[in-house]
């Protein structure tokens, strides 16, 4: 989904640009309440995790591929203000670095991956955490119906703007099919790799997963088939 240069006029761009700015403007406010001992090296964990995925392409349909936006999966993990840093610095990275994704179309990009994903998937997996049970399952299966969602939205986002000031010669039509289309299919592969990443963090340190804090109990040691935390019996 990284937008190339040209691919949107300068006045759309730069509109673009400046609601991307403004989200990372808020984000570095709200990233303050987020970040403690634990998220903070666990931000930094997240957008290398993202970085990597997102270099990695899975075959979708009709010879096309995708790769993982990251957006819902560091929102549930580091709180959605710092997940926005997180994609945002990776999407940064990409373009000074890969030339993936132009820097002209970098607010393009944060607005649409960044901002987009984030605000439609914490905010479906938060709505969906409220009728759900509080258990690992509940929470994975929440961040995978998260993660299908946030990614044709950030399709439908990118239509928009598309329309707005898309420079090349495609119909809005055939663009909105292509997109939309093509993103549902790489929705799942997200939700699988988001679900997966969730579930496997949740098994081993409930704690550091930010859009579940407070929902499950922390991990409880035993010894002897009695809880280590409980007295011992007196003895006479």
């Amino acid at each position: 989904m990284h937008v190339p240069d040209g691919f949107i006029d300068a006045p759309v761009s730069l509109a673009a640009g400046a609601v991307a700015v403004a989200g990372v403007g808020v984000a570095l406010r709200g990233a303050r309440r987020e970040l403690d001992d634990r998220t903070a090296p666990l931000a930094g964990l997240t957008a290398a995790f993202v970085f990597a995925a997102q270099m990695l392409n899975f075959p979708v349909a009709a010879g096309t591929s995708g790769h993982l936006l990251g957006g819902t999966l560091a929102a549930i993990l580091v709180g959605p203000y710092t997940g926005v840093l997180c994609v945002s610095v990776v999407l940064l990275m990409q373009a000074l670095l890969f030339a993936d994704g132009g820097l002209t179309a970098l607010g393009v990009n944060i607005t649409t991956m960044a901002l987009v994903t984030v605000v439609a998937g914490y905010g479906l997996f938060r709505l969906l955490l409220r009728v759900l049970p509080k258990t690992r399952a509940a929470v994975s299966g929440a961040s995978f119906a998260a993660a299908v969602v946030s990614v044709p939205a950030a399709a439908v986002a990118f239509t928009l703007i598309y329309a707005i000031g898309g420079t090349a010669d495609v119909s809005i039509g055939k663009v909105a099919a292509a997109m939309i289309g093509v993103h549902v299919l790489i929705g799942v592969g997200e939700a699988l790799i988001t679900a997966v990443t969730v579930s496997s963090v949740l098994a081993v340190r409930p704690d550091l997963v930010y859009g579940a804090r407070g929902l499950m109990k922390p991990l409880e040691l035993r010894t002897g088939g009695r809880n280590a935390a409980e007295p011992k019996p007196s003895q006479a």
